[in-house]
């Protein structure tokens, strides 16, 4: 795991501690308080997951294609 913050962290970063904090969990050998902690990081990191794959998505979907399957042009995305 790193201190580095969640919001910080790439899809790539945060799956990546996501998978490590539930590997850990799924053990059991955490102590209760950590144990706390770990779901609470994890359940950031989710979050953080969630939010970027959406990110991508909007990205992915604001590109306009023609009847040939090329792209067009991109429309900006709310916030962008």
């Amino acid at each position: 795991m790193t201190d580095k913050a969640v919001s910080e962290m790439s899809f790539e970063e945060a799956m990546a501690e996501l998978e490590q904090v539930v590997g850990k969990l799924e053990r059991g050998d955490v102590p209760l308080e950590a144990s706390i902690t770990l779901y609470e990081r994890g359940a950031a990191l989710k979050k953080r997951c969630e939010d970027k794959l959406k990110e991508a998505e909007e990205k992915v979907a604001a590109i306009t294609l023609d009847g040939d399957g090329q792209p067009l042009g991109t429309t900006p995305v709310e916030g962008q």
